[in-house]
């Protein structure tokens, strides 16, 4: 039995029951995908259906403010992906149609490589292979193959290899089987490899390089930046601004920030210090002041003021994440 017979056999007994899984509702499938792009199953589960209930169809959800798509989304982070999936709805109802080729998928917003060979594969019974972090993983283990994965070279060479063992005619079910053998059995870390169905026929395995495969080179720099934060209160009012266009938080809210220590006024009062958050190339600490106030002081125009009772419906950047 092969490499494919062997995954699609290990599937039908173990794959993962999710309820994305019960529809050939290509927009179903897509959210799911977006949603679980640099998020967890366990997580994405929740917001999938969340999304399904206040907006069931495509149409739906293009027809929805961003502010509310974002609203929605809070928890999740890398907002972008709110904004590109409330964008791409736009795009497929300007269609006419759910985009059922991989050059049209590829075309909506916030759709690489892999969504569109995962949705087209899936929806459409496309033949395109997928190609994420799991199924590196596994082809690099199975086969012992030391190219980084993070290389030009290592992208081709586990594109080639990907598109080459799937079985044409079971893209969809092949497809999620790797996914699922790459989160259940083959994980990164303490991999499950004296029930492996692939044990024997794996090189790392028997090479005992299991815990050094897949190979991915170190080249991101991480850097530190230090914010300050004044929430005003003024007369049950508050000061607010939308984070503008090219940022990682577009489109979701701050209250004032200046950038210095210099600029607080000496009678504002610090409520958290140092406060970290990290993102994927960036460690963020932050202060957070509290300024009571009778009189609004003078800000930017971006300020708005807003009631405090109104905070509730607004979505602040780095909120959850």
């Amino acid at each position: 039995m092969g490499f494919a017979s062997i995954l699609l056999e290990w599937f039908r007994e173990n794959g993962r029951d999710l309820p994305w899984r019960q529809t050939r509702d290509p927009y179903a499938i897509w959210l799911s995908e977006i949603i679980l792009q640099q998020t967890q199953v366990k997580q994405g589960w929740e917001y999938w259906e969340r999304f399904m209930h206040h907006w069931p169809t495509v149409e739906a959800l293009a027809k929805a403010t961003e502010d509310k798509v974002l609203r929605e989304w809070q928890g999740l982070g890398y907002y972008s992906r709110a904004r590109n999936l409330h964008y791409a709805a736009k795009q497929i109802v300007a269609l006419g149609h759910f985009p059922d080729t991989l050059a049209e998928i590829k075309q909506l917003k916030g759709v690489g490589d892999y969504t569109a060979a995962a949705i087209g594969s899936i929806a459409f019974g496309l033949p395109a292979a997928v190609v994420d972090g799991n199924v590196y993983r596994v082809l690099a283990r199975h086969f012992g193959i030391d190219t980084p994965i993070n290389t030009t070279e290592g992208k081709k060479t586990f594109a080639a290899m990907a598109q080459e063992l799937l079985p044409p005619k079971e893209a969809s079910a092949y497809n999620q089987a790797i996914m699922d053998f790459g989160a259940i059995q083959c994980t990164p870390q303490s991999p499950h490899c004296d029930s492996c169905p692939l044990m024997e026929s794996c090189i790392a395995f028997r090479e005992r390089r299991v815990a050094q495969l897949p190979v991915k080179l170190k080249t991101l720099k991480v850097t530190e930046r230090h914010l300050i934060y004044i929430y005003i209160r003024c007369q049950g009012q508050t000061a607010i601004r939308r984070r503008g266009p090219g940022d990682i938080w577009q489109g979701l809210w701050e209250p004032v920030l200046v950038d210095a220590e210099s600029a607080v006024p000496p009678t504002a009062k610090l409520l958290c210090h140092h406060v970290k958050h990290v993102l994927t190339h960036r460690v963020l600490y932050a202060d957070f002041y509290l300024l009571d106030t009778d009189v609004r002081p003078e800000l930017p125009s971006d300020y708005i003021w807003i009631a405090e009772s109104a905070l509730e419906c607004i979505t602040f950047a780095g909120q959850n994440e």
